[in-house]
């Protein structure tokens, strides 16, 4: 997979890549103890922007991680850091020490490790699901912002605002760039975020169903089979989460909010994918775009279909255009 060769990049590249340091703005959404080291480097390995999930990790964990993707990447990589969590200034630190250029931020005020952020000469980006947020976040000095629907898995805004609501919002009100989430599991996607604003794409779901992913078979035979109504939202209004339904998540979801959010903080038969369950019992982040993908593929495989598929939808579209207008 080769840049555009005229300017290092495909010409429909806004900002990102050169921001990031990579072919094509493609970033993998990053996903608690599922996003590693392996995945983050597959994923850069084929132009993307492979991030390394920092929650749930231990500081040794993390520098383990870091450590495969070294091995197995020359290519940028970034670490995620939920600024809310007790360990997020640590993980800072781990991702300097290992030469990591670029953080990812979310859910929390990036203000609070700017300083440090900018001190180390890092780029950073920030994920939002509001105006208000990601105008904090543009105040705070950040790089850009990942614009996160609520259609997307994993935990989300509180607002239920669309991506495709969300992002062109972002875009004119914002002098930075913006990377549309949610929704977003092939080349038709990442066209339409370009037409929103988009100067990038966050991908988390389908990248799932790869080889390299490293959750259990059972959670890739259930994206491979879901449709747009396998999912549903978990934890009331205190952090919601997209998940895919089944016999615990469906059983959890009909609970008042107090008790909801209280049994995903517990494992036992509300575990979360990575820490045990299966297919009726695991806790399984899942975006609503699941119901299009319908094959298990490599990490770069997937990524080449996403690049080789943008301009030929592009060209559909002007097709489309130039004959009815």
């Amino acid at each position: 997979m080769a840049p555009n060769a005229a300017n290092g990049f495909p010409p429909w590249a806004g900002r990102v890549p050169r921001l990031l340091g990579v072919s094509y703005p493609v970033v993998l959404g990053p996903m608690r103890l599922i996003t590693l080291g392996e995945m983050a480097a597959a994923v850069s390995n084929a132009g993307g922007f492979g991030v390394i999930a920092a929650s749930g990790l231990s500081n040794d964990r993390l520098r383990a991680e870091l450590k495969t993707a070294r091995e197995k990447t020359a290519f940028p990589i970034g670490v995620n850091i939920p600024i809310y969590r007790p360990n997020a200034l640590d993980a800072l630190e781990i991702a300097i020490e290992n030469g990591v250029n670029t953080i990812y931020t979310s859910a929390g005020n990036p203000a609070k490790v700017m300083g440090r952020v900018r001190e180390a000469g890092l780029t950073a980006i920030h994920k939002v699901s509001d105006e208000k947020t990601a105008r904090k976040a543009e105040a705070a000095g950040v790089d850009a912002v990942v614009a996160m629907g609520q259609e997307a898995g994993g935990h989300i805004g509180r607002d239920n605002i669309s991506t495709m609501c969300l992002v062109p919002l972002l875009a004119d009100m914002l002098s930075i760039p913006v990377i549309a989430a949610g929704g977003i599991a092939d080349a038709r996607g990442v066209a339409a975020a370009l037409a929103l604003g988009a100067e990038g794409v966050e991908i988390g779901t389908r990248l799932v169903a790869t080889t390299e992913c490293p959750v259990p078979a059972f959670f890739k035979e259930m994206i491979l089979s879901a449709g747009s109504a396998s999912t549903l939202l978990l934890g009331g209004e205190a952090m919601p989460i997209r998940v895919l339904k089944n016999r615990v998540t469906m059983r959890v979801a009909g609970m008042p909010v107090s008790d909801a959010d209280s049994a995903m903080e517990t494992e036992g038969d509300a575990a979360y994918v990575m820490s045990g369950g299966d297919a009726h019992t695991a806790v399984m982040p899942c975006g609503q775009i699941a119901g299009v993908v319908r094959d298990l593929k490599s990490v770069g495989d997937v990524m080449g279909d996403i690049i080789a598929g943008i301009r030929p939808v592009l060209q559909h579209i002007e097709r489309m255009t130039h004959d009815r207008l």
